[in-house]
């Protein structure tokens, strides 16, 4: 186990009815608050009533700024920036899930910054100050809720990339299972994929050759995850599979998994990343179509720890590693679909024919974030084998 130092400073409220807490949890950091949403679910299902009646009933006065799509964009968080500085506000309340919260994490950059946000993206300026963020989670997946990271799309140069910064971190981030309801089933699966990766990235590409203790965290969690991700699908109001999902997401990216793995690559997010900045795909999903086939790439060279995977998580036994690893990425590939969950890029309906320009869009990512494996022609061997 390589040394490490794990900190995070946002305090989490988790359970049934926890949403009218928003107000109190919000309190100490502003009066004045930039409230944040989605395209509507949270209207229709209840949740923001609750949230604005907290607010209220705390003092709290808000200025909304909703229609954050899933796949959120440059565009929108710079008028939500100007929006935050017109109005003079204090803070910001997100309601929602990564993309939401992702957004308010780049606002907040961006209103105590005098250059444009898009800096902190390209790593042009780094993030030393943020306006407060509170959230009110309603999709679990990014673990946005706990991390200090947020992803964002330049709609004008189709790059989907990163910024990150202790600043970001949310204040307080209400988890109430209940809200998760709100989401479409397949978002659900969806985000559970997204967490399930979260895990797998560092699991088969941390730098430490012996990690037991890590191992068994991600394959506990993934195991729970796939269990409660069968049940809501058969039953979506299901309280107990969906707090354990919330919970399970955040764990699984909220910073404490990689501790002592040494440093480790994020390929399979990094390739993802173009298909949803070119395609506006799912993140969750785009993500289950990338799976298999990098696992595929990596099994080429490396088919032990997947080989372990599959024992682990599918109760499959081989001692040859390469059919193990082979039996594992069938299983996975099964789960996907069983769960009605795209496992290629054909499912997903991506071009196999753009294969190369999606490699080349995710060339631009591969080389911000040290990737230098991940050559175009690497990229497209990894496109490839997800294709089918």
């Amino acid at each position: 186990m390589q040394n490490f130092v794990f900190h995070n400073p946002t305090r989490i409220v988790f359970g049934r009815d926890k949403t009218a807490s928003i107000g109190k949890a919000t309190l100490p950091y502003g009066r004045r608050v930039l409230l944040l949403t989605g395209q509507g679910s949270v209207v229709k299902h209840g949740i923001l009533a609750k949230v604005t009646s907290s607010l209220s009933a705390a003092g709290i006065s808000w200025v909304e700024c909703s229609g954050v799509q899933p796949n959120p964009v440059l565009g929108f968080v710079r008028q939500a920036i100007d929006t935050f500085r017109h109005e003079n506000l204090d803070a910001i309340v997100a309601v929602g899930g990564g993309s939401v919260i992702d957004t308010a994490k780049a606002v907040a950059a961006g209103v105590r910054y005098e250059g444009d946000v898009w800096d902190f993206f390209t790593g042009k300026a780094n993030v030393l100050d943020a306006a407060p963020i509170t959230v009110v989670l309603t999709l679990p997946a990014a673990a946005s809720e706990m991390n200090s990271g947020g992803v964002i799309t330049n709609e004008q140069t189709r790059q989907k990339f990163n910024l990150g910064g202790e600043p970001l971190s949310p204040k307080v981030s209400i988890l109430d299972p209940v809200n998760s309801f709100s989401a479409p089933v397949n978002h659900s699966l969806y985000g559970v994929v997204d967490a399930m990766v979260h895990l797998l990235e560092g699991y088969f590409n941390g730098s430490d050759p012996w990690t037991p203790l890590q191992d068994r965290y991600a394959e506990g969690i993934i195991r729970t995850l796939m269990e409660c991700a069968a049940i809501i699908r058969e039953q979506p109001d299901h309280y107990d599979a969906r707090a354990n999902i919330m919970w399970g997401a955040t764990l699984a990216f909220n910073g404490l998994a990689p501790c002592g793995i040494g440093p480790a690559g994020f390929p399979m997010h990094m390739i993802e990343h173009s298909l949803s900045a070119l395609y506006d795909v799912s993140h969750g999903a785009g993500l289950a179509m990338i799976l298999p086939g990098w696992l595929k790439y990596h099994s080429a060279s490396s088919p032990a720890k997947v080989n372990q995977f599959g024992q682990r998580i599918f109760e499959i036994s081989h001692q040859d590693d390469l059919q193990g690893a082979q039996a594992a990425i069938a299983e996975l590939e099964r789960w996907l679909r069983s769960m009605d969950i795209p496992a290629s890029l054909h499912e997903g309906g991506i071009p196999i024919d753009e294969i190369p320009a999606i490699a080349e869009n995710a060339v631009m990512l591969a080389q911000k974030w040290g990737l230098k494996a991940y050559t175009q022609a690497v990229i497209e061997d990894v496109l490839r084998r997800a294709s089918r």
